[in-house]
């Protein structure tokens, strides 16, 4: 069984630490660990994860748990200086001139994969933005992560760095418990441990699971646990007498050298097979295990007929992963038993290769442990396909032959994978910009993109993005995409959806300034007439066209004249030879929404309105209209800041307006009210007593309150400004107010 160091606070004594780390290493490279030992220290300091735990603890704990999986001298070098880009800009380059070009290119491997550390996160951050919930979303989230390492994988050994570090994480919280734990826990349960799976590095993968189970469901973990402690005396006694008589078996048929102990217990293990067989705690097989370790595979198939002699097989519970292994390659025979007192016992047998394998997984057999660095590139190739092959995360293949063909269509996917700021992965074709980006995250974000980041780096737009970068996008407040983006000499677009979106913006923008132009034209003629009654729609349909709309785009686009307009509105008849129709239909008129509800009138009857958000106006403020693209005309008190922004900006779209005179105890407005007191006891309660003896409804209340002075907000609707002063007026007088305005 693989030796892994489970504590580092069991590794006080940092000359015992260095010894391990030197273990199977030179001379040469043990000078070389020391001296990585020594430079850690003195760049990380007191330096923290954000997990809590000190970068120099993390460093050492992934270095020993290396040591363990028997990985070489730069993976631990790798381990120990895995932080130093991120407090040294020149980290690599001081690496590889201290450490060796090997181990440089360990650490900007891992750095990449880092950035992969707060999915969770980043993906709860993305859905309380976007106010999303959606478990299919974080499947495919945690897909595309899948796709994304399997195409920055360059280094196996990167990968298991990236297991190590998950792994000293969980055992750090497990020392010191953290609310981010479950969080963690439930991304390694996703994307961690299958991956050590997939790698056949079992001895993570049950710790990575065991601990994770652990902190995600730790009261059936503590059950499961005791129910193990209560029958330990029993169970080993149990197991002491089956290998005294197995190894007895074995001797007589020739097999000395057998290994034959029991195997540990998986927690999460024995879980699962309750959950998914549907049975108790008594009726898992493998609570009690042996693993038979022997010399060639025919003794594998002979020990397991002297198993299934001694004991009774169990139907449908035989495994033969040698003659069909598994999609790790992992080989075994595996079976389960029934002893005379009724127990079971599950029994695994094994070569010492297969073992070696089992525990170690990739590790056991890669390019850089062959000892021959000039390993041909056929075989290196093959093995870099076998891989990736099992970073795909599909069914297994039981053909080796499929494995270079599987590799030689990852090299040719045509796919990107690029991160967000809050460690989302977004999947673009190959050749895609930062412009591409943009529009995928977001139509509003390309509209207003106007630079990038590339792992903090400018950038310019039209630069092609690479698997593995960061990008964060700079945008501007408000406007839209550059015409130059449509041009293909340049380069800022390469996916259609980015162009289509560009492209569509142009069409509504040139459709909204037609639309705003022909409104301001017919406005301010109507005006002139003093025809501030005439309905839009009726007008619109007298005229032989279906909407208000398509009359305002024939008037900008000179399709018709103001003299057209004029007989249109005086409802005489129109010759031919101008209109060129029949006889425009007469309507009766009716009064607009807005007259009929008594609460504005603007301009001209019918006409959209909408009372503007920032300065709220209400009777008998001065009010003025401007007319907008696509939401008709916006109504803003004459002192408003941002009319007069406007205003100076279009004055041509800027109409008279008024106070209808039905304008009643009915109608109400909204009005913003600002009240600055002395905070106390009761103190909200008292000012919304005056809103009630008002009978002033209040739609928002926002409060806030620091070292004894409160600031209080509230949106009430009020039928007119004189309302509104006798209201403040009596806010004022509530003990502890300072002030009471409205906003």
């Amino acid at each position: 069984m693989v030796s892994v160091v489970h504590s580092v606070a069991a590794q006080s004594d940092l000359e015992h630490s260095l010894q391990t780390l030197c273990d199977g290493l030179s001379a040469e490279e043990a000078v070389k660990m020391r001296a990585a030992m020594d430079f850690a220290q003195s760049v990380y300091g007191t330096h923290k994860l954000g997990s809590g735990e000190g970068v120099w603890r993390h460093a050492l704990g992934m270095a020993l748990i290396l040591v363990g999986l028997k990985l070489d001298g730069d993976s631990r070098l790798a381990a120990l200086l895995f932080a130093v880009p991120t407090y040294d800009e020149l980290g690599i380059i001081h690496i590889e001139e201290r450490f060796g070009q090997a181990a440089a290119q360990l650490v900007n491997g891992i750095s990449r994969l880092n950035r992969l550390r707060p999915i969770t996160r980043g993906f709860v951050a993305h859905s309380v933005e976007s106010g999303e919930d959606n478990p299919q979303e974080m499947k495919a989230q945690i897909e595309v992560l899948r796709k994304m390492l399997l195409a920055m994988v360059e280094d196996i050994r990167v990968v298991l760095l990236r297991l190590a570090s998950r792994t000293q994480t969980l055992r750090y919280y497990a020392a010191e418990p953290d609310e981010l734990r479950t969080q963690v826990a439930r991304e390694t349960l996703e994307l961690y441990s299958p991956l050590a799976n997939r790698l056949g590095v079992w001895e993570l993968k049950w710790e990575l699971e065991d601990l994770s189970f652990r902190f995600l469901h730790p009261d059936i973990y503590k059950k499961i646990a005791s129910q193990l402690d209560e029958k330990r005396t029993e169970r080993e006694q149990f197991i002491a007498d089956a290998i005294v008589r197995l190894k007895s078996e074995l001797a007589t048929v020739g097999i000395h050298d057998a290994a034959v102990y029991g195997r540990p217990k998986h927690i999460y293990s024995i879980w699962n097979k309750m959950r998914k067989k549907g049975v108790e705690f008594d009726e898992v097989y493998d609570v009690r295990a042996l693993r038979v370790i022997v010399g060639e595979v025919k003794d594998c198939y002979t020990a397991l007929g002297i198993v299934h002699n001694i004991w009774s097989p169990i139907p449908k519970e035989f495994d033969d992963y040698i003659s069909n292994p598994k999609g790790n390659n992992y080989r075994s025979l595996h079976t389960a038993v029934r002893c005379p007192d009724g127990r079971s016992l599950e029994v695994q047998i094994r070569t010492h290769e297969m073992h070696q394998h089992s525990e170690l997984g990739v590790a056991a057999h890669w390019r850089y442990k062959e000892g021959n660095k000039a390993a041909s590139d056929d075989n290196y190739d093959e093995k870099i396909a076998w891989l990736r092959q099992l970073l795909t995360w599909k069914d297994e293949v039981a053909d080796s032959s499929d494995w270079v063909k599987h590799y030689k269509e990852a090299a040719l996917d045509e796919t990107i994978y690029i991160m967000t700021p809050q460690g989302r992965v977004v999947d673009l074709p190959r050749g895609s910009t930062p412009v591409d980006f943009a529009y995928r995250v977001h139509t509003d974000l390309g509209h207003r993109c106007r630079g990038a980041k590339v792992d903090g780096a400018l950038v310019t737009l039209n630069t092609q993005l690479e698997t593995g970068q960061r990008v964060e996008i700079v945008v501007a407040k408000q406007g839209g995409p550059s015409r130059d983006w449509l041009n293909n000499a340049l380069g800022y677009l390469f996916t259609h959806r980015a162009r289509a979106k560009a492209r569509q913006w142009f069409s509504s923008l040139a459709l909204e300034e037609t639309l705003a132009e022909g409104r301001a034209i017919v406005v301010r003629e109507l005006q002139r007439m003093g025809q501030n009654s005439t309905n839009l729609d009726d007008l619109a349909s007298r005229m032989g066209f279906a909407k208000s709309d398509d009359l305002f785009i024939a008037i900008a686009r000179a399709e018709l004249n103001t003299r057209q307009l004029q007989v249109a509105v005086r409802g005489s008849e129109m010759p031919v030879e101008e209109r060129g129709a029949q006889e425009l239909p007469q309507r009766k008129h009716k009064a607009s929404d807005a007259a009929e509800k008594g609460i504005l009138i603007v301009g001209v009857d019918k006409l959209l309105t909408q009372l503007a958000g920032c300065c709220k106006p209400a009777p008998p403020d001065p009010i003025l209209g401007f007319v907008t693209r696509g939401k008709g005309v916006s109504i803003h008190r004459a002192d408003c800041s941002n009319f007069a922004n406007m205003e100076a900006m279009h004055p041509e779209r800027v109409i008279e307006t008024e106070w209808g005179g039905q304008t009643d105890s009915h109608s109400v407005f909204a009005v913003d009210i600002v009240v600055d007191a002395h905070d106390r006891q009761g103190l909200l309660r008292d000012i919304s007593e005056v809103f009630t003896r008002e009978k002033i409804n209040v739609i928002a209340v926002n409060t806030q309150s620091k070292q004894g002075v409160a600031l209080m907000g509230f949106t009430a609707e009020i039928s007119n400004v004189q309302q509104l002063k006798r209201t403040l007026a009596l806010i004022h007088e509530v003990p502890g107010v300072v002030g009471a305005r409205r906003a």
